[in-house]
């Protein structure tokens, strides 16, 4: 038997938001008994990585859990839907990049938790590029190496 798979979904056009677009899904799980889920989180949130201390902030957040014993049967699938912000934008710097997703996190019976992330990008803007070795900002290419001039103290 497989563990526990958290399955995420987008719905529209796949993985490219524009700010102010609705970002709606549905989430399940797969190869867990209904009565073994006590509780599912779902968050659209955003993350940096990179150079520095690491950002996260969470943009919507919704949690279900089961009631007086009546089961959460995640073979049927749940739904979310936002409208996303205007930033921050998805970035991929050379040094930070700035990272969207919808998180799913299944908490199980005896604290055992399953989690699925699903990311998606928020606006369209180009990633950065690395500049090239020699002769930065130079149209031309690199100067050449003058003569140096010895002296003695």
């Amino acid at each position: 038997m497989n563990g526990p798979l958290v399955r995420i979904r987008l719905d529209g056009n796949g993985r490219v938001y524009e700010p102010g677009q609705v970002l709606s899904g549905e989430y399940g799980i797969e190869s867990v008994p209904p009565d073994e889920i006590k509780a599912v989180e779902v968050s659209v949130l955003w993350h940096t990585e990179g150079k520095g201390d690491e950002d996260m902030a969470v943009h919507a957040f919704w949690r279900v859990a089961a009631d007086n014993g009546t089961p959460l049967d995640l073979r049927h699938p749940g739904r979310f839907s936002t409208v996303l912000p205007k930033s921050p934008l998805s970035y991929r710097g050379i040094l930070v990049k700035i990272r969207w997703c919808v998180r799913v996190r299944v908490f199980l019976a005896r604290g055992r938790e399953v989690v699925g992330e699903l990311a998606f990008r928020l606006g369209a803007v180009p990633a950065a590029r690395a500049p090239s070795g020699a002769g930065l900002g130079r149209a031309n290419g690199p100067r050449p190496l003058a003569p140096h001039k010895a002296t003695l103290a």
